[in-house]
């Protein structure tokens, strides 16, 4: 009776993800055998933090026991050797993966319309886009009848909080190289970081809990003694000096082509904050205006680098076999595989990172790295804590503007109709960069953050570097 019961919840499971094609491979990963018990576990039963939770895994992060595809036709039977480190953690901890979640090829995009497999339907809002790139992520957990508890996803620029944003549930970024990257499918190994997806901080905080763990095969991982600095330096959200927080508002995100929904939600948090007795501060981050184009810049240069492996030739997808006789059929055959397996973003990227890394061009990388250092430092600048990886002496602002935290909306709208992202992206293939204009600074920085669902609209809160647990904690409060 009992395997019965399991077969029919299994079928039901696969019925739900076929309808909002939110996973590309369904296989069952069940948890390793306990190891260690966390918070005790009498008679000799190990008490795992996650037992009995279920998630999925985003189609960029290897797993052993099914492909990973990075929904692209390039990888379509590759099968990792191994798992990576994010997915053993939460195997150790009990908890079971139910499949691998559908993304914009490679994580790029912002709609998940994107990837060899199918775009992703929102299970909140069904004509609209899912968002992306962890679209599949964000629709696996969103919804009255959702596939799991929570879900992987990699945001590189917004890539978990916008969708997290569209599917009105939580979106998590970490700090950068508090997750480890291990057995991540690069995109911009400089961005790329592994976060969570779930229907409440809770969840979110027993994951991070079980994964934000120093990894030496990650060479981006923070050390064991930066983790304990950052440890001793960041005030508890108890201490004094955090029961009425100062939140910064930053003016360059206060602009027109905010929504009317949208600026009413953000200004009903705004006022539920003054309530409850917090203070907010006008800031102002000039660096920002240039975050966008800076962004698009580096990921796009590290992309063109990354996605170099991937011509056919050793594993992926290989175009009609022809026998290779001397250089140019070598040649031949990597440019038809390559033809054959991206898709039209992943070219284009390719193509403006080409450029950008040509000598003729080399100058913009330098100069969005110099924009981005800029940004780093200015961000930094306004928040009480000091940024722990900054050595060379951080400029602060005047006590009256130094802020706990950063505020703003998640995306400068709803997620728009299917019919009204392909419309405008036919007329013009940049408008859908332009998705992640509130994301992206965070990602540039390597800042905690996340996107609270308020009433079908995402609000974002940003915090200094290493302060992940207590953006967690003002998330839970606002959403309360």
């Amino acid at each position: 009776m009992i395997q019965v019961s399991r077969c029919v919840r299994r079928y039901l499971s696969h019925q739900r993800a076929d309808r909002f094609n939110s996973l590309i491979s369904q296989d069952i990963v069940v948890p390793s055998s306990p190891t260690s018990s966390v918070g005790g576990g009498g008679s000799g039963s190990a008490v795992r933090l996650l037992d009995g939770l279920r998630y999925a895994c985003k189609d960029n992060i290897v797993t052993k026991n099914t492909t990973t595809t990075a929904a692209s036709r390039s990888l379509f039977n590759y099968k990792s050797p191994f798992d990576a480190t994010v997915v053993k953690l939460l195997s150790q901890q009990g908890a079971t993966c139910v499949g691998k979640a559908n993304l914009d090829e490679f994580g790029m995009g912002s709609a998940n319309r994107n990837s060899f497999y199918g775009p992703v339907i929102n299970p909140y809002n069904e004509k609209a886009i899912s968002g992306g790139s962890s679209g599949g992520s964000a629709a696996a957990v969103a919804g009255s009848d959702p596939l799991c508890d929570f879900a992987l996803g990699t945001d590189t620029g917004g890539s978990i909080r916008l969708p997290a944003s569209y599917c009105n549930v939580f979106g998590f970024k970490p700090s950068y190289g508090r997750l480890s990257r291990w057995g991540i499918v690069p995109y911009a190994q400089t961005l790329d970081t592994v976060g969570v997806i779930a229907r409440d901080v809770d969840t979110i905080r027993k994951v991070y809990r079980v994964t934000n763990v120093y990894d030496n095969k990650d060479p981006t991982s923070l050390p064991e003694d930066v983790r304990a600095t950052i440890q001793t330096t960041q005030m508890p959200p108890e201490n004094s000096t955090r029961e009425k927080l100062t939140i910064g508002v930053p003016e360059q995100f206060i602009m027109e082509q905010v929504t009317p929904t949208v600026r009413q939600k953000w200004e009903d948090v705004l006022n539920k904050l003054l309530d409850l007795g917090h203070k907010l501060e006008s800031i102002s981050i000039k660096s920002i205006i240039k975050a966008l184009p800076a962004y698009y810049t580096l990921a796009t240069s590290e992309a063109a680098s990354n996605l170099a492996r991937y011509d056919g030739t050793r594993y992926g997808y290989t175009s009609k076999l022809v026998d290779i006789d001397g250089n140019d059929q070598t040649m031949k055959l990597m440019y038809d595989n390559r033809t054959q397996s991206f898709g039209e973003e992943v070219k284009r990227r390719i193509i403006l990172g080409n450029f950008t890394l040509s000598s003729e061009s080399a100058d913009y990388y330098m100069r969005a790295n110099k924009l981005r250092e800029t940004l780093n430092k200015e961000v930094s600048s306004f928040f009480k804590n000091e940024h722990v990886l900054l050595k060379d002496g951080q400029q602060k602002q005047s006590n009256s503007n130094l802020c706990d935290l950063l505020i703003s909306p998640t995306a400068m709208d709803v997620a728009p109709t299917i019919e009204d992202y392909v419309s405008h992206d036919k007329e013009n293939i940049l408008n859908g960069f332009v998705n992640d204009i509130f994301t992206v600074p965070a990602s540039l920085a390597g800042l905690p953050s996340i996107s609270i669902p308020y009433d079908g609209v995402g609000i974002q809160l940003m915090g200094q570097y290493g302060d992940d647990d207590f953006v967690l904690d003002v998330a839970e409060l606002i959403k309360q």
